[in-house]
């Protein structure tokens, strides 16, 4: 480390950081490819057939399918982009990247282990909040500037949609604040360490608030059931329907890269981040004290697990209609996070809340 210092010189700090965006960029793309391929596998098997199983790597046998996700970004990749006439083309070829930044500059206040998180910052959740709001701005500009009544039907449900399930899962992270005592993502992860294991957790005392963040989490996604801004029935794809190529790509990159922060976020919050669901006795006791490390692991494995019922509920639930989903979040979500916050902070003003005490 101290020969690129002398090698950098002043300019050493940026560098590092930009090191450190490329470690975390790189393996997040090569999730999301791999996340399209887990999805069609996962429905696939769901659905009793096999999903892709034709494009390995070099002719290898056994790898069924693996090659597909490199095989779709090729054929984006050099896929001809084409702007309609009537289309504005700055705020068209604008509108992909104002998807995608949000979802990509997210993940900087993302703690994936006790040291490793590229910015630390005392207020991780409002940053958080402020840069994931941001991504409507993409879908809006994309529907307008495409001038089709279609996609700007698509771009007005969409926008109206996270506007609703954004003040649900905005109470939400009130919750998760009032239990941690702080902004600070890594500092909330701590807290949840315990001698009881999984049972330390925020999901027991903020469960209601657990499942209407990840299904608000469902609907700011635009993932099934909640996908009528898509809805191909009806509005012909939407608000990207008049996008090609790689600009298409990068809607569905943004997408898929929201799903994994989504269950990020959610396994950081409520289901104790990094730290092993397995208490120090028990480990023990079966002999296995391995079982009882803390690491990066365990924050992959729950983000593992929510991404699966993210895939679970699209091989599950047909498409709602909008009214439905409006009044869910209006009328059930929005209730029930704002009273859940009264009854948190009744909560732990008595003996019976047991957390970080």
């Amino acid at each position: 480390m101290d020969f690129f210092q002398n090698l950098f010189g002043p300019t050493w700090p940026a560098v590092w950081t930009l090191v450190k965006i490329v470690a975390i960029v790189l393996p997040l793309l090569l999730c999301v490819a791999y996340l399209t391929l887990a999805e069609r596998k996962v429905i696939g098997y769901m659905q009793v057939r096999l999903g892709p199983n034709r494009v390995t790597f070099f002719g290898i046998p056994w790898l069924r399918g693996w090659g597909q996700p490199i095989a779709d970004g090729l054929k984006l990749l050099v896929k001809e982009i084409i702007v309609p006439t009537g289309a504005n083309t700055a705020l068209f070829v604008l509108a992909p990247i104002m998807a995608i930044m949000p979802a990509m500059a997210a993940w900087a206040v993302i703690p994936f282990s006790p040291t490793l998180v590229l910015a630390d910052i005392d207020a991780g959740l409002l940053y958080i909040m402020a840069i994931t709001g941001m991504g409507v701005y993409g879908i809006i500009i994309a529907g307008w500037a495409s001038n089709s009544k279609y996609a700007f039907l698509g771009a007005l449900r969409s926008a109206a949609q996270m506007v609703s399930y954004e003040l649900a899962m905005g109470f939400a992270l009130v919750c998760v604040l009032m239990a941690a005592q702080s902004l600070n993502l890594g500092e909330g992860v701590r807290l949840q360490q315990g001698n009881w294991g999984f049972l330390n957790w925020f999901w027991i005392p903020l469960f209601p608030i657990f499942l209407v963040y990840v299904i608000s989490g469902v609907a700011e996604t635009n993932r099934l059931p909640f996908d009528v801004a898509e809805g191909e029935s009806e509005i012909v794809a939407g608000f990207h329907v008049e996008y090609s190529g790689m600009a298409f790509a990068v809607f569905f990159l943004a997408e898929y890269a929201n799903m994994i922060l989504i269950a990020t976020l959610a396994s950081i919050m409520f289901l104790g981040g990094w730290l092993s669901p397995v208490p120090d006795a028990l480990a023990n006791s079966l002999g296995a004290p391995w079982l009882a490390a803390d690491g990066f692991p365990w924050l992959a494995a729950k983000v593992s697990f929510v991404l699966f019922c993210f895939l679970w509920f699209r091989a599950t639930f047909p498409r709602y209609r909008y009214d439905q989903i409006m009044r869910l979040g209006w009328k059930v979500f929005l209730p029930v996070t704002i009273g859940w916050i009264v009854v948190l902070g009744a909560w732990m003003q008595t003996p019976l809340w047991v957390w970080w005490k």
